[in-house]
């Protein structure tokens, strides 16, 4: 008994140490200050070696390598190019860019963009967008695709003006997808019954993140005035629920006041378990707030196993004890086997006046309820909280290949990284 107490705590101690390397991903040339923040990572799973990402405001980086080396260059559009990337590969390899797009003062963040390249060296031959809305503002979209059809399903939020603080306007969360692999989109649908402000703060729904059930069930989550709240589609997107569910409350809002961040938010993602593995089907819904006071930002986690018809209690996904900040989190499923990850500023380490900043990544294979948590930046740094530096992480795992990505800040200086994480 006591060689195999050893033992498992010697495989343990392995699994708490797992290589990390870091490395930077080069910056592109732009005339804009807060290049490298917002960034969006996807592996390919068709071969995990080719690794894509894209970084506010027209950042393309792509690596055929594993991450070890990189190249990056300026994303361009005819529709122009305004920050929000989000990328995403489908079962056949193809790549999919989606951002804002701005196109002259008539036509700035009027649609939702996708570009689409079977190539990983970026040549996006493929250009649509969503239908535009007059002078509505389309902002902060989020996607996920089916891996049986590769049908694209993307929601976002519609602000009828952009920052107005009129109460007659009124923010929204729309709905449209994509059969034929970026190509055209469905006429844009509004699934939210319930609207917020115009302010993009707490009372502005936010944060809408489409996810898969096993028998092709559509789930969206959002957060807003209230709280975090949860939308479905049982016939492709046709019909929704009446009105969006109630999850979880989320105290303090998703608007978060970090010492020394320009911003943080705590907005919600939604991801789904589709492997075959023992928690196939299952939701989780990861996020940050502040409900153990405004000096003690943390991760939150929350899983459904029927559809989103009933939520576990939340799970406190760091590990630590203390009165600090934990904030900005991302979450990935690692589709060949249901493993989760996680990656998160933390503060952990410091005095609650310190700004030092690490990043952390959690990983748990056993369907959320237990974690194993590492710091994986090899250094920590401090943010100026008069330079803008976005308000997500990103994260991807295939097949036990696990590529974090995160903004850093040195001397108010923004540089992208990432770091090598491999399981097998």
């Amino acid at each position: 008994m006591r060689l195999l107490l050893i033992f498992i705590l010697f495989v343990h101690g392995l699994i708490a140490q797992i290589s990390s390397v870091n490395v930077q991903i080069p910056p592109v040339n732009s005339r804009y200050p807060y290049n490298e923040c917002e960034p969006s990572i996807a592996i390919n799973p068709k071969n995990t070696n080719h690794i894509a990402a894209g970084s506010v405001l027209q950042g393309y980086h792509f690596s055929k390598d594993g991450g070890k080396t990189w190249k990056s260059k300026n994303l361009t559009s005819k529709f122009g190019v305004y920050g929000d990337p989000v990328l995403i590969f489908d079962t056949t390899g193809r790549l999919y860019y989606f951002h804002l797009a701005s196109k002259g003062e008539d036509e700035h963040l009027n649609r939702i963009v996708c570009q689409a390249s079977d190539k990983i060296e970026g040549a996006f031959s493929i250009e649509s967008s969503t239908k535009p809305n007059g002078t509505k503002v389309q902002d902060k979209h989020w996607v996920v695709v089916n891996p049986k059809t590769n049908v694209i399903y993307m929601t976002w939020t519609q602000f009828d003006a952009y920052d107005s603080p009129d109460p007659k306007d009124s923010s929204f969360i729309m709905f449209s997808k994509s059969t034929n692999r970026g190509i055209s989109w469905s006429e844009p649908k509004r699934i939210s019954k319930f609207g917020g402000d115009c302010m993009d703060g707490d009372m502005t729904v936010e944060g809408a993140v489409p996810a898969l059930g096993a028998h092709g069930e559509i789930f969206v989550t959002w957060a807003g005035p209230n709280g975090l709240v949860f939308q479905k589609s049982l016939d492709d997107g046709k019909t929704w629920l009446n009105e969006e569910k109630y999850v979880e409350n989320q105290p303090e809002g998703w608007d978060i006041k970090v010492p020394g961040f320009y911003r943080a938010n705590g907005l919600p993602f939604l991801v789904s378990d589709m492997s075959n593995g023992p928690n196939r089907g299952t939701l989780y819904l990861n996020w940050s707030d502040q409900r153990n006071g405004n000096d003690n930002t943390d991760v939150w986690l929350m899983k459904s196993m029927d559809g989103g018809e009933t939520w576990s209690k939340p799970i406190k996904v760091n590990q630590d004890r203390t009165r600090s900040h934990q904030f900005m989190t991302a979450i990935a499923v690692d589709q060949t086997n249901g493993d989760l990850h996680i990656v998160f500023y933390d503060r952990c380490k410091y005095k609650s006046t310190d700004k030092q900043t690490d990043v952390v990544w959690c990983m748990s294979k056993d369907g959320g309820n237990s974690f194993q948590q590492q710091t994986i930046s090899e250094k920590s740094f401090s943010p100026n909280e008069k330079v803008f530096f976005g308000d997500y992480l990103g994260i991807s795992a295939v097949n036990g290949r696990v590529r974090p990505i995160w903004p850093r800040m040195d001397n108010g200086k923004i540089s992208l990284w990432t770091a090598l994480i491999d399981l097998k």
